[in-house]
């Protein structure tokens, strides 16, 4: 950075690709005395000066207390940094107008606020559609390539005055499917389009068995309908929607506020028509928006093997759209009842059974609950305790494959009594002897 005196103030000279306000810009902004500041400025701006050319400064302009000749006292000059819209886009200062086009498109896409949702992102995206405004315009970006931004705002375009980015967006972007497959974001195509109805949502509560084998319900669910009085249009039959007269069929307003800093630009959803770019006379069946709530009852059909948690999906029996737009779907969340003997384990059935140290010792068959009914359980002589028996295809179907079924886990616990009797201890006291006796004589 370098201070360079001129006259009575000191200006600095920054290395961002300066430029210079034209004589016929100044005139009409400030009036000022011909033997004053403006003979000053023309020897700023000479061709053959080395400090002040076109290329050292960013923008040269007069800042004075009054915009009248009688207050030059406190007049000065201030150098304030403008964007680069060659940099702004990435691309040379000889670039054709293809290699701009697509350089916008790839950024545009980038930045654009329904997909980059990071702070100064829509701010950054306004700036690519102004530069991209400028550069793609031959008188403008003669005019750029000359002056700058000076040389633009003199030819009667402020800052305040670029085109609605989005409108810029959607216009470049027609044809290709909104942004080349993600989507319509922004301008009006996207806010005249069909929107498709929200999806709902049901609980659905089954007892154990019914979550295990299937089962067909039938169920009431309360939706959004398309209203029959105005055949989803929202507007009051025998009269036609207009042009909001607020944003002018844009669905959009921008508002701009000129600060210290420069000028802000705020682009809002109108306010009048709610985005949509047209007024009409509210339907009175559905006060305007185009669908009503009703009640259906609907059959449904639960596969075999979900639990809790599964989701089903019903397609087409949600919420209706809106301007033709596809209806959204049913889900159906199920919960399931636990049983109280039976317990789940993905597509195993787990069961705990307990049996006499006799049983254990000499072998049994008992009767086992399962999901089919009672079945008997031969358990073998010698169980051990904590022993695991499987049970074959007693178990849980595998969810959308029925003809497969998981297993039937039993637990034996063997009982063994804390007090006997004396004919039982007596027994269990010979049968101790003998056992001792088997296996002295093994050794």
């Amino acid at each position: 950075m370098a201070i360079i005196p001129c006259g009575s103030t000191w200006v600095a000279q920054w290395g961002i690709c300066p430029q210079f306000i034209p004589k016929s810009y100044i005139s009409n902004r400030v009036s000022t005395s011909r033997s004053g500041v403006n003979n000053r400025l023309s020897c700023l701006a000479a061709p053959n000066s080395s400090f002040f050319s076109r290329d050292s400064f960013s923008v040269l302009s007069y800042v004075g207390p009054s915009q009248t000749s009688h207050h030059r006292r406190g007049a000065r000059f201030i150098v304030r940094a403008e964007s680069d819209f060659y940099s702004v886009l990435g691309v040379s200062k000889n670039a054709s107008k293809s290699e701009i086009k697509s350089a916008y498109r790839k950024l545009a896409r980038s930045y654009h606020p329904d997909v980059n949702k990071e702070p100064g992102a829509e701010q950054k995206f306004k700036d690519i559609s102004n530069a991209y405004e400028v550069l793609s315009d031959d008188e403008k970006r003669s005019l750029y390539d000359k002056y700058g931004e000076a040389g633009i705002k003199g030819a009667g375009m402020g800052m305040g005055d670029f085109s609605n980015p989005f409108d810029l967006f959607e216009s470049l972007f027609e044809g290709m499917g909104g942004m080349g497959g993600m989507g319509g974001m922004g301008g009006r195509a996207s806010r005249n389009r069909a929107v498709d109805g929200q999806d709902e949502y049901y609980s659905l509560v089954l007892n154990f068995k019914e979550a295990v084998f299937g089962v067909e319900k039938e169920i009431e669910i309360t939706r959004l309908e398309s209203c029959g009085t105005c055949n989803g249009s929202g507007a009051k039959p025998g009269t036609r929607p207009s042009t909001c007269n607020t944003c002018g069929g844009q669905g959009q307003v921008v508002s701009s506020a000129r600060t210290p800093l420069g000028v802000f630009q705020q682009v809002m959803t109108c306010s009048s028509c709610g985005g949509t770019g047209e007024v009409f006379t509210p339907c009175n069946t559905c006060s305007g928006d185009g669908r009503v709530r009703k009640t259906k009852r609907i059959s449904l059909k639960v596969p075999a093997g979900v639990d809790s948690g599964s989701r089903l999906r019903v397609r087409g029996e949600g919420n209706a759209g809106r301007r033709g737009g596809s209806p959204g779907d049913l889900f159906v969340v199920i919960e399931v009842i636990p049983d109280p003997v039976l317990k789940r384990d993905d597509t195993n059935i787990l069961y705990s059974c307990k049996v006499s140290y006799i049983d254990a010792i000499l072998g049994t068959t008992i009767k086992v609950p399962t999901v089919d009914g009672m079945v008997d359980l031969k358990i073998p002589a010698g169980t051990q305790p904590n022993t695991t028996l499987v049970m074959a295809k007693k178990g849980v179907p595998v969810l959308n494959k029925s003809n497969m079924r998981g297993d039937q886990l039993v637990r034996v616990q063997v009982e063994i009594p804390k007090r006997l009797g004396s004919e039982e201890r007596k027994l269990i006291e010979e049968l101790a002897d003998l056992s001792k006796g088997k296996t002295a004589s093994r050794r």
